[in-house]
Formats: structure tokens, C-alpha cells, sequence
């Protein structure tokens, strides 16, 4: 079938390229936003728009909030039936449910506290299983005042999950499809750096004025050369975080025993209780807790804020407080946990050092997933993932361009929808992503189910860019330039400034107030404006090609007519 394995690897490059590059578009796009994931929630909802806040007192502030957590309604309904075991009699109205955990989490870069209850499910199906209803909230943290849950963090509860499972969640089988990505992704990374003998070359060759096929093709080139070990790295770690998901059909059948089995030894091992007593107790002091916690960082030359508290078995004689520093001073994800008896204060357990191969996957899953102090490291997170989504774009341009001609003399359609698919991928999904920035401005913050619309605008937009670029894709049967590409790139330019405009008229913050004295709300603004320069210079860099287009079109068809007629 080949004649070298240079050209079985070019086939394997250019054909897994455009299988699931789709997705690997949008892992790369939206991974790019979620480097700053919080400073996108500060954007979309402007009552938390103050500076990051210590976690505060647990006795006094937190604990009274947890214990008036109510579980939530749709959780319930989805769940309980199915964990449930209905032979030992009705379920458990859902305000009359037991609380069982009780947990918060911040970061150095949340202004507001993220906390949540897990409530125990009385006569579950599967005694061994998961039986938690879940009870969420989010406070500031300065006043102990709940911020209203149905505001949708857009950075992290929408952009980030795209990045990973792209929001589809049905047994998790967006994340499914991104593994199976990226392993695709290590494939046409291997295969690429196999075709490109003259990378040297390739590195500082780009023609912009040059054909179509060459300009586009140099760029592909040039960044898959540049951030080659970015995108190595990333999918690498990405693959390797989600690794229990990937063999979860094996983790959850064949394995399972041996899973509930380890759990025990490790609860004996660990003095940590795996089960509940059932013997009634009060909660201690947990300020003590993290007094002793902090002391205890301090000691090993690691002083920092606690960013996860968890209570375990709540209001039993087995409860336990578990205690994990925010880590964000270093690049390894590491929590130096620290576990206390709740009901006596007594530290059960430390976490011991770490071996080597522990060492490891920590450093590789924090460098991945950021979660440290670097501002210049993150810029360049997003650099990197950027060119990644176009050198990405680019191969899809390329594989277009590369077969319109002979697509058109052989009246195939192939390269006009491949083109409209790219047209929706690339600006489409900038259309849809800005459409949701301008519609969390536009609709009004007390809205019943605002959060829901802001996703309903987000996939309408996305849909209508995909009726738009078909529609406008017969321009490439005839050799051209699809008009979407610019039609969608200014489109897109009016949005982000509309973004803009719309979060100083809605909140008052202008960009010569927040530059000043607010730059996580300022840097979304200047990126909007950034790239809203860049799509209108695209847009007439896309006029210029257009035009050229049509004329070698009328060309090619003269010459076509004149061979046909002798």
C-alpha cells in the first residue's frame, strides 16, 4: 500500500489529523481560557470581583453555613431512586437526610469560598458504594453571605470541563472521546516529526506571500516546530491525569474488589475510620486544627493557607478532619495533608515522604494543571496551547486547499464540507465563546436559570455558525475562499468589543478603572480587544486572498472550457 514508511506515517499524520482534530481544536482553544479560568468567573459574575481571601474561621463562620446546606433538589431526584434500597422501606425525604461530609476549597486566585456537604443515603442499594446526595454552596468569604449558586462560573464550571470532557458528562464519555483524542494527538505528533526531515529549516520558514497551500503549510510547520515540546508534554500529563478514567470498564468490573479491598487495609494502615461508629459525638475546635496544620507546614520550611478542608463521617465518634495546604508556591500538586480525631483534636496521621515514582506524577499532574503562583508560566501556557489550536487549523487549511482543484474536477464535495467543519471549529467556536461572554452581560443577574441560557446562547450560537458556514461553502467547490472565514472572523470582532462595552455599562468596571486596580477583569477586556484587532486584520487578509481567488478561478474555468472545446 506505501512505498516508504515516510508515507505510511504521512497517511497516518494526515488522516488522524483530520479524524479527531475537531476535538483536539477545541481541547486546545479551551484549555488555553482555562489557564485563567478564574479570572473569567470574576469577569461573568461581577459581585466577586475582589482579591483572593484566606479561608476564614471554620468554628464561627463556616461550620454554622455548612450545617443550614440543604441537599439539592435535582441531585436528589436523579440519584436517590437509584441508590436507594426500596425493600427496606420509603425514601428519606430529601431536607430530612443525614449530613456525612462537609467540605471547602479555595485557591490563591478565588476570591470566594467553594463549599459543599455530601449527605448519606439511609438504606442504600450498595452498602460498599458512593451513596452521597451532594449540597453545594458558594460564599464570600469576607461576610459569610451566600452568592447565588444559579450564576454560572463561566471559566471554571464551563470553559474548563470543555478542555477535558468537552460538557458532555453522560457516563463520561466526553472524556472518554478526549483520551482517545490525545492518544490520537501522540500518533500524529510521532508521525509528524517523522515526515519533516528538514526541521531545522522549517523552524524559521514562513512565506506569507506566497500560494495558499505554501503559506499555510509553512505556518503548520513552523508552529508544530515550535511548541512540539508543549504539545508532547500536555498530552502526555493529560493522558496520564485521566488514566483511571481511560481504564475505567477494567477499574470498575475485574478490579473492583480489589479496589473495596485496598480501601480497608489502607483505613487500617492509616488509623484514618473507613466507616461510621454510629455513636453520636460533638465536633471540636477545627481553628485548632488548622492552627496545628499550619504550625506543622511551618516546621518542614512549607508555611501556606489550608485550600481543602474536608470533615468525614460528621457528628459520629470515627469523624475525622482532614486538612490539605493550597500548594500554590510550588509546581508539584502537593497537599501535605494532615488528619485530626474531630472529636479530640488529636492528630491521627501525617502525610509521610513521598517516594520517588509519588515525586514524579506530582510534579508532571501540577505542571499540567497550574495550579501555582507564575503569571509569565501561565502567558506561556496559553501561548503554547494557542499555537497548538493553530497549527491544528492550519493542517485542516492545508488538506483543503491541497485537494480543492482536484475535488472540483471530479465534482466531489469533500473539500467544500471539510472547509465548512473547519470554518465552524475555528471561528465558530470564537463566535459562540464571545456570544456567551456578551449574553452573561446582556441577561439580567437575577434571573431564574440564568446559567442554563448562557449555555443555551453558547451551543445556539455554535449551531447557527454551522448553518452559516455550509451555507456559504459553495465558494470552495468553485476554488475559492469560503466567505464564512471572514464573515465569522468580523462577527466575531464585533462581539468581543460588544463584551466589553457591555461589562462598563453593566458594572461601571472601564478598562482605565481596572487596569489600575483590577487586572484580572482588565486582562479579560484587553484580551477581548486583542483579539478582536486580530480577527479584523484576518478578515482583510481573507478580502485580499478572496479576490485573488476568484480571479485564478475565472482562470482555471477558461482553461478548463478551452480543453473541453479543443
Amino acid at each position: 500500500m506505501f512505498s516508504s514508511f515516510r508515507q505510511a506515517m504521512a497517511w497516518l499524520h494526515t488522516w488522524f489529523g483530520l479524524t479527531l482534530g475537531f476535538i483536539l481544536m477545541v481541547v486546545f482553544f479551551f484549555g488555553s481560557l482555562s489557564v485563567f479560568d478564574r479570572e473569567i468567573d470574576r469577569w461573568s459574575i461581577p459581585e466577586t470581583r475582589f482579591e483572593p481571601q484566606v479561608m476564614p474561621s471554620f468554628d464561627e463562620m463556616l461550620l454554622p453555613i455548612l450545617r443550614s446546606v440543604q441537599p439539592n433538589e435535582q441531585d436528589y431526584n436523579t440519584n436517590m431512586p437509584l441508590l436507594h434500597d426500596l425493600s427496606q422501606g420509603p425514601m428519606t425525604p430529601r431536607t430530612e437526610l443525614p449530613a456525612d461530609e462537609f467540605w471547602a476549597y479555595t485557591t490563591h486566585r478565588d476570591p470566594v469560598l467553594i463549599m459543599g456537604v455530601g449527605f448519606r443515603v439511609p438504606h442504600p442499594l450498595d452498602p460498599e458504594g458512593h451513596n452521597h446526595i451532594h449540597g453545594n454552596i458558594t460564599i464570600d468569604p469576607r461576610t459569610g453571605k451566600a452568592l447565588p449558586d444559579d450564576q454560572l462560573k463561566i471559566g471554571s464550571d464551563f470553559f474548563y470541563p470543555m478542555h477535558f470532557s468537552l460538557n458532555w458528562n453522560w457516563n463520561r464519555i466526553g472524556i472518554y472521546i478526549i483520551g482517545i483524542a490525545a492518544f490520537i494527538m501522540m500518533a500524529a505528533l510521532v508521525s509528524g516529526v517523522i515526515i519533516h526531515r528538514k526541521r531545522f529549516r522549517e523552524f524559521f520558514t514562513f512565506r506569507p506571500d506566497k500560494q495558499p497551500q505554501r503559506s499555510v503549510l509553512d505556518l503548520h510547520n513552523l508552529t508544530g516546530m515550535v511548541a512540539l515540546p508543549f504539545h508532547f508534554f500536555f498530552t502526555f500529563t493529560g493522558i496520564l491525569i485521566f488514566a483511571s478514567f481511560f481504564f475505567f470498564p477494567v477499574t470498575q468490573t475485574q478490579l473492583q474488589p480489589l479496589h473495596d479491598h485496598h480501601e480497608m487495609v489502607e483505613a487500617n494502615e492509616t488509623g484514618l475510620p473507613h466507616d461510621r461508629a454510629g455513636v453520636p459525638v460533638q465536633i471540636t475546635s477545627i481553628d485548632a486544627m488548622v492552627a496545628k496544620a499550619k504550625q506543622r507546614w511551618a516546621e518542614k520550611d512549607m508555611p501556606g493557607e489550608v485550600g481543602f478542608l474536608q470533615i468525614n463521617h460528621v457528628d459520629d465518634a470515627n469523624s475525622y478532619v482532614s486538612i490539605y495546604r493550597a500548594g500554590s508556591d510550588r509546581v508539584a500538586l502537593v497537599g501535605e495533608g494532615m488528619h485530626f480525631n474531630a472529636t479530640t483534636g488529636k492528630l491521627i496521621r501525617e502525610e509521610p515522604p513521598r517516594s520517588a515514582v509519588s515525586e514524579i506524577n506530582e510534579f508532571l499532574t501540577g505542571l499540567h494543571l497550574q495550579h501555582f503562583e507564575h503569571w509569565l508560566l501561565r502567558w506561556l501556557y496559553v501561548f503554547g496551547s494557542l499555537v497548538g489550536a493553530i497549527c491544528i487549523a492550519t493542517g485542516f487549511i492545508f488538506f483543503v486547499e491541497k485537494r480543492k482543484r482536484q475535488h472540483t474536477l471530479q465534482g466531489s464535495s469533500g473539500s467544500q464540507v471539510v472547509d465548512a467543519l473547519v470554518v465552524t471549529t475555528v471561528t465558530g467556536m470564537l463566535v459562540a465563546t464571545v456570544s456567551m461572554l456578551v449574553a452573561n452581560r446582556l441577561l439580567p443577574a437575577e434571573m431564574v436559570g440564568k446559567g442554563y441560557w448562557e449555555q443555551v446562547v453558547f451551543w445556539g450560537s455554535w449551531s447557527v455558525m454551522l448553518l452559516h458556514a455550509f451555507w456559504r461553502s459553495s465558494a470552495v467547490r468553485h476554488m475559492r475562499i469560503s466567505p464564512a472565514w471572514r464573515e465569522q472572523s468580523i462577527l466575531f470582532a464585533v462581539l468581543a468589543v460588544a463584551a466589553v462595552i457591555l461589562n462598563w455599562i453593566t458594572t461601571g468596571d472601564h478598562l482605565l478603572k481596572t487596569a489600575f486596580h483590577y487586572w484580572p477583569v482588565a486582562g479579560v477586556d484587553l484580551s477581548l480587544l486583542v483579539s478582536s484587532a486580530i480577527a479584523i486584520y484576518a478578515a482583510r487578509y481573507l478580502k485580499k486572498r478572496e479576490n485573488v481567488a476568484v480571479h485564478k478561478a475565472i482562470e482555471f474555468s477558461a482553461q478548463n472550457l478551452e480543453a473541453k472545446h479543443g
